[in-house]
Protein backbone atom coordinates (compact mmCIF):
# COMPACT_ATOMS: atom_id res chain seq x y z
CA UNK A 1 0.00 0.00 0.00
CA UNK A 2 1.05 3.36 -0.86
CA UNK A 3 0.10 5.19 1.87
CA UNK A 4 1.36 2.78 4.62
CA UNK A 5 3.20 3.64 7.94
CA UNK A 6 5.62 1.69 9.33
CA UNK A 7 4.89 0.57 12.62
CA UNK A 8 7.58 2.52 14.35
CA UNK A 9 6.39 6.04 12.85
CA UNK A 10 3.17 5.43 13.89
CA UNK A 11 4.32 5.14 17.53
CA UNK A 12 6.66 7.90 17.42
CA UNK A 13 4.02 9.96 16.49
CA UNK A 14 1.69 9.31 19.70
CA UNK A 15 1.55 11.92 22.29
CA UNK A 16 3.30 11.48 25.83
CA UNK A 17 0.09 10.78 27.39
CA UNK A 18 -0.79 7.90 24.98
CA UNK A 19 2.72 6.85 25.35
CA UNK A 20 2.03 6.55 29.24
CA UNK A 21 -1.51 4.69 29.12
CA UNK A 22 0.61 2.02 26.89
CA UNK A 23 3.26 1.93 29.65
CA UNK A 24 0.78 1.10 32.06
CA UNK A 25 -1.08 -1.63 30.02
CA UNK A 26 2.08 -2.47 29.24
CA UNK A 27 2.97 -3.41 33.05
CA UNK A 28 2.04 -5.74 35.67
CA UNK A 29 -1.23 -3.63 36.23
CA UNK A 30 -2.24 -4.07 32.10
CA UNK A 31 -4.07 -6.96 30.68
CA UNK A 32 -3.31 -10.49 31.29
CA UNK A 33 -1.13 -11.64 27.92
CA UNK A 34 -2.00 -14.44 26.10
CA UNK A 35 0.30 -15.81 24.17
CA UNK A 36 -0.02 -16.29 20.14
CA UNK A 37 1.55 -17.15 17.10
CA UNK A 38 1.24 -14.60 14.24
CA UNK A 39 2.86 -15.29 10.94
CA UNK A 40 5.22 -17.82 12.40
CA UNK A 41 6.32 -15.58 15.48
CA UNK A 42 5.39 -15.77 18.83
CA UNK A 43 3.50 -12.57 20.23
CA UNK A 44 0.81 -11.40 23.41
CA UNK A 45 -2.55 -10.61 22.51
CA UNK A 46 -5.18 -9.28 24.74
CA UNK A 47 -9.03 -9.43 24.55
CA UNK A 48 -10.68 -5.98 24.84
CA UNK A 49 -12.89 -6.31 27.18
CA UNK A 50 -9.70 -6.82 30.02
CA UNK A 51 -8.43 -3.66 28.63
CA UNK A 52 -11.19 -1.66 30.09
CA UNK A 53 -11.43 -3.73 33.01
CA UNK A 54 -7.44 -2.20 33.71
CA UNK A 55 -8.60 1.27 32.83
CA UNK A 56 -11.47 1.74 35.16
CA UNK A 57 -9.49 0.02 38.21
CA UNK A 58 -7.84 1.97 41.24
CA UNK A 59 -4.21 1.96 39.89
CA UNK A 60 -5.07 3.99 36.90
CA UNK A 61 -6.42 6.72 38.67
CA UNK A 62 -3.31 6.75 40.67
CA UNK A 63 -1.19 6.92 37.16
CA UNK A 64 0.43 10.35 36.47
CA UNK A 65 0.16 12.23 32.93
CA UNK A 66 -2.61 10.18 31.74
CA UNK A 67 -5.96 10.83 30.32
CA UNK A 68 -8.83 10.43 32.68
CA UNK A 69 -11.34 7.81 32.40
CA UNK A 70 -14.33 7.37 34.52
CA UNK A 71 -16.58 5.22 32.89
CA UNK A 72 -16.32 2.30 30.15
CA UNK A 73 -17.21 4.19 27.10
CA UNK A 74 -14.25 6.52 28.07
CA UNK A 75 -12.21 3.62 28.58
CA UNK A 76 -13.23 2.58 24.96
CA UNK A 77 -12.82 6.10 23.34
CA UNK A 78 -9.10 6.11 24.57
CA UNK A 79 -8.26 2.48 23.43
CA UNK A 80 -9.67 3.98 20.08
CA UNK A 81 -7.42 6.71 19.84
CA UNK A 82 -4.36 4.55 20.62
CA UNK A 83 -5.25 2.22 18.09
CA UNK A 84 -4.70 3.92 14.89
CA UNK A 85 -0.70 4.32 16.37
CA UNK A 86 -0.32 0.67 16.22
CA UNK A 87 1.02 -0.16 19.60
CA UNK A 88 -1.40 -3.21 19.20
CA UNK A 89 -3.76 -4.15 15.90
CA UNK A 90 -6.91 -6.50 15.69
CA UNK A 91 -6.89 -9.64 15.42
CA UNK A 92 -8.42 -12.89 14.53
CA UNK A 93 -8.50 -16.30 16.16
CA UNK A 94 -9.40 -18.16 13.74
CA UNK A 95 -10.58 -22.32 15.27
CA UNK A 96 -7.32 -24.87 13.60
CA UNK A 97 -8.74 -27.57 12.26
CA UNK A 98 -7.29 -30.01 14.70
CA UNK A 99 -7.80 -29.60 18.35
CA UNK A 100 -4.78 -27.94 19.83
CA UNK A 101 -2.87 -29.31 22.82
CA UNK A 102 -3.55 -27.60 26.17
CA UNK A 103 -0.67 -25.23 26.51
CA UNK A 104 0.20 -24.44 22.94
CA UNK A 105 -0.32 -20.89 21.58
CA UNK A 106 -3.25 -20.31 19.95
CA UNK A 107 -2.84 -18.70 15.60
CA UNK A 108 -3.79 -15.54 15.07
CA UNK A 109 -4.17 -13.49 11.80
CA UNK A 110 -4.18 -9.62 11.11
CA UNK A 111 -7.95 -8.68 10.74
CA UNK A 112 -8.50 -6.84 7.30
CA UNK A 113 -10.92 -3.90 9.21
CA UNK A 114 -9.40 -2.33 12.46
CA UNK A 115 -11.88 -1.03 14.98
CA UNK A 116 -12.07 -1.83 18.82
CA UNK A 117 -14.63 -4.10 20.88
CA UNK A 118 -14.71 -5.93 23.92
CA UNK A 119 -14.94 -8.86 22.28
CA UNK A 120 -12.43 -8.75 20.04
CA UNK A 121 -8.66 -9.45 20.59
CA UNK A 122 -5.65 -7.57 19.99
CA UNK A 123 -1.94 -8.28 19.23
CA UNK A 124 0.69 -6.14 20.96
CA UNK A 125 3.90 -4.39 18.66
CA UNK A 126 5.79 -3.29 21.42
CA UNK A 127 7.62 -5.19 24.08
CA UNK A 128 6.87 -4.35 27.73
CA UNK A 129 10.31 -2.18 28.58
CA UNK A 130 13.39 -2.06 27.06
CA UNK A 131 15.51 -1.75 30.46
CA UNK A 132 14.50 -4.55 32.29
CA UNK A 133 15.19 -6.83 29.03
CA UNK A 134 18.68 -5.33 28.94
CA UNK A 135 19.26 -5.81 33.14
CA UNK A 136 17.96 -9.40 32.40
CA UNK A 137 20.21 -10.33 29.69
CA UNK A 138 23.25 -8.54 31.39
CA UNK A 139 22.33 -10.30 35.54
CA UNK A 140 22.25 -13.94 33.02
CA UNK A 141 25.55 -12.98 31.71
CA UNK A 142 27.41 -12.65 34.67
CA UNK A 143 25.77 -15.63 36.20
CA UNK A 144 27.31 -17.53 33.49
CA UNK A 145 30.56 -16.01 33.97
CA UNK A 146 30.94 -16.35 37.18
CA UNK A 147 30.11 -20.13 36.99
CA UNK A 148 32.81 -20.61 34.04
CA UNK A 149 35.58 -18.52 36.05
CA UNK A 150 34.64 -20.60 39.15
CA UNK A 151 38.51 -22.17 39.06
CA UNK A 152 39.96 -18.56 39.38
CA UNK A 153 38.01 -17.74 42.52
CA UNK A 154 40.50 -16.97 45.49
CA UNK A 155 40.42 -20.13 47.57
CA UNK A 156 38.29 -18.25 50.68
CA UNK A 157 35.55 -17.33 48.54
CA UNK A 158 35.32 -21.24 47.16
CA UNK A 159 35.28 -22.24 50.76
CA UNK A 160 32.45 -20.34 51.28
CA UNK A 161 30.92 -21.70 48.17
CA UNK A 162 31.71 -24.74 49.33
CA UNK A 163 30.34 -24.69 52.83
CA UNK A 164 27.27 -22.76 51.35
CA UNK A 165 26.49 -25.07 48.88
CA UNK A 166 26.34 -27.98 51.68
CA UNK A 167 24.20 -26.32 53.43
CA UNK A 168 21.63 -26.18 51.00
CA UNK A 169 22.08 -29.97 50.23
CA UNK A 170 21.73 -30.60 54.02
CA UNK A 171 18.21 -28.17 54.21
CA UNK A 172 17.09 -30.29 51.37
CA UNK A 173 17.85 -33.79 52.95
CA UNK A 174 16.14 -32.51 56.27
CA UNK A 175 13.17 -31.72 54.20
CA UNK A 176 12.94 -34.98 52.96
CA UNK A 177 13.73 -36.55 55.76
CA UNK A 178 10.48 -35.13 57.43
CA UNK A 179 8.55 -35.88 54.74
CA UNK A 180 9.41 -39.57 55.60
CA UNK A 181 8.86 -39.17 59.21
CA UNK A 182 5.88 -37.64 58.81
CA UNK A 183 4.47 -40.32 56.11
CA UNK A 184 5.03 -43.02 58.83
CA UNK A 185 3.63 -41.55 61.70
CA UNK A 186 0.69 -41.21 59.80
CA UNK A 187 0.54 -44.62 58.95
CA UNK A 188 1.11 -45.77 62.43
CA UNK A 189 -1.38 -43.72 63.53
CA UNK A 190 -4.04 -44.66 60.89
CA UNK A 191 -3.48 -48.47 61.54
CA UNK A 192 -3.51 -48.32 65.84
CA UNK A 193 -5.69 -45.26 66.36
CA UNK A 194 -8.34 -45.64 63.40
CA UNK A 195 -7.13 -41.78 62.20
CA UNK A 196 -3.94 -40.21 61.43
CA UNK A 197 -2.18 -37.47 63.01
CA UNK A 198 0.25 -35.40 60.54
CA UNK A 199 3.14 -33.91 61.38
CA UNK A 200 3.73 -30.56 60.14
CA UNK A 201 0.06 -30.78 58.47
CA UNK A 202 0.78 -27.72 56.45
CA UNK A 203 4.45 -28.66 55.06
CA UNK A 204 2.99 -28.80 51.49
CA UNK A 205 0.40 -26.45 51.25
CA UNK A 206 0.35 -23.28 49.36
CA UNK A 207 1.51 -21.41 52.40
CA UNK A 208 4.53 -18.92 53.47
CA UNK A 209 7.61 -20.26 54.83
CA UNK A 210 6.87 -20.11 58.42
CA UNK A 211 2.82 -20.89 58.19
CA UNK A 212 4.29 -24.75 56.39
CA UNK A 213 5.65 -25.58 60.02
CA UNK A 214 2.11 -24.27 61.74
CA UNK A 215 0.53 -26.15 63.94
CA UNK A 216 2.74 -28.68 64.65
CA UNK A 217 0.45 -31.73 64.20
CA UNK A 218 -3.23 -32.37 63.16
CA UNK A 219 -5.54 -35.16 63.24
CA UNK A 220 -6.49 -36.00 59.81
CA UNK A 221 -9.83 -35.38 58.97
CA UNK A 222 -11.12 -37.01 55.47
CA UNK A 223 -13.51 -35.27 53.12
CA UNK A 224 -17.15 -36.51 54.05
CA UNK A 225 -18.76 -38.84 51.27
CA UNK A 226 -22.06 -40.31 51.01
CA UNK A 227 -22.85 -43.76 52.13
CA UNK A 228 -24.74 -46.45 49.56
CA UNK A 229 -26.87 -47.10 52.63
CA UNK A 230 -28.54 -43.67 52.54
CA UNK A 231 -28.97 -43.93 48.51
CA UNK A 232 -30.17 -47.36 48.75
CA UNK A 233 -32.75 -47.06 51.13
CA UNK A 234 -33.93 -44.09 49.19
CA UNK A 235 -34.21 -46.11 46.17
CA UNK A 236 -35.98 -48.50 48.24
CA UNK A 237 -38.59 -45.52 49.59
CA UNK A 238 -39.28 -44.45 46.37
CA UNK A 239 -39.76 -48.12 44.63
CA UNK A 240 -42.33 -49.18 47.70
CA UNK A 241 -44.20 -45.74 47.53
CA UNK A 242 -44.92 -46.26 43.69
CA UNK A 243 -45.86 -50.29 44.53
CA UNK A 244 -48.12 -48.84 46.97
CA UNK A 245 -49.52 -46.33 44.88
CA UNK A 246 -50.16 -49.20 42.23
CA UNK A 247 -51.58 -51.59 44.32
CA UNK A 248 -54.35 -49.12 45.57
CA UNK A 249 -55.01 -47.72 42.01
CA UNK A 250 -55.43 -51.53 41.12
CA UNK A 251 -57.80 -52.72 44.58
CA UNK A 252 -59.65 -49.21 42.86
CA UNK A 253 -60.40 -50.34 39.84
CA UNK A 254 -61.20 -54.47 41.44
CA UNK A 255 -63.90 -52.42 43.34
CA UNK A 256 -65.69 -50.73 39.83
CA UNK A 257 -68.37 -52.86 38.16
CA UNK A 258 -67.99 -53.40 34.37
CA UNK A 259 -70.50 -52.10 32.39
CA UNK A 260 -73.37 -54.20 30.94
CA UNK A 261 -74.04 -54.44 27.22
CA UNK A 262 -77.15 -56.04 26.40
CA UNK A 263 -78.74 -56.84 23.36
CA UNK A 264 -79.51 -54.17 21.08
CA UNK A 265 -77.98 -52.03 22.86
CA UNK A 266 -74.89 -49.74 21.28
CA UNK A 267 -71.79 -49.84 23.27
CA UNK A 268 -71.73 -46.93 25.94
CA UNK A 269 -68.77 -44.32 25.38
CA UNK A 270 -69.15 -43.08 29.22
CA UNK A 271 -66.38 -42.90 31.54
CA UNK A 272 -66.67 -45.94 34.45
CA UNK A 273 -68.75 -45.00 37.39
CA UNK A 274 -67.41 -43.69 40.87
CA UNK A 275 -67.43 -45.77 43.63
CA UNK A 276 -70.76 -47.65 43.97
CA UNK A 277 -73.21 -46.07 47.03
CA UNK A 278 -76.47 -47.98 48.01
CA UNK A 279 -78.53 -45.51 46.20
CA UNK A 280 -75.70 -46.48 43.06
CA UNK A 281 -76.62 -50.36 43.51
CA UNK A 282 -80.14 -50.10 43.68
CA UNK A 283 -80.70 -48.08 39.86
CA UNK A 284 -77.93 -51.09 38.85
CA UNK A 285 -80.15 -53.86 40.12
CA UNK A 286 -83.38 -52.51 38.46
CA UNK A 287 -81.08 -51.84 35.23
CA UNK A 288 -80.18 -55.37 35.32
CA UNK A 289 -83.71 -56.69 35.49
CA UNK A 290 -84.80 -54.44 32.84
CA UNK A 291 -82.43 -55.68 30.54
CA UNK A 292 -83.44 -59.44 31.04
CA UNK A 293 -87.05 -58.33 30.54
CA UNK A 294 -85.85 -56.87 27.29
CA UNK A 295 -83.69 -59.80 26.25
CA UNK A 296 -86.77 -62.05 26.86
CA UNK A 297 -88.87 -60.17 24.43
CA UNK A 298 -86.04 -59.95 21.83
CA UNK A 299 -86.22 -64.28 21.93
CA UNK A 300 -89.95 -64.50 22.18
CA UNK A 301 -89.82 -61.94 18.57
CA UNK A 302 -87.31 -64.06 16.82
CA UNK A 303 -89.49 -67.25 17.52
CA UNK A 304 -92.50 -65.71 15.92
CA UNK A 305 -90.33 -64.74 13.25
CA UNK A 306 -89.73 -68.49 12.38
Amino acid sequence: MDGAIPIVDAQNKASPELKAVIAYLRSKNGPKARRGVLNGKRVDYFKGKTAIKCLLAPAYAKTKKVPKVTNEEEASALMVRLLPHAFFLQTDRPEPPTPLPSGQPRPLQISPQQSFSSTSYYTWFVTPSALTTYLGSALLVLILLAGVMFPLWPPSLRLGVYYLSLGVLGLIGVFMGIAVIRLIIWVGTSLVMKRGIWWFPNLFEDVGFVDSFIPFWAWDTPTPKKSKKSTSSSSSKSSSSKSSKSKKSQSQSQSQPAPVVGLGDAPSTATAPGPVTSEGSAMHLGGQANMRQRQQAYVEDAGDDE
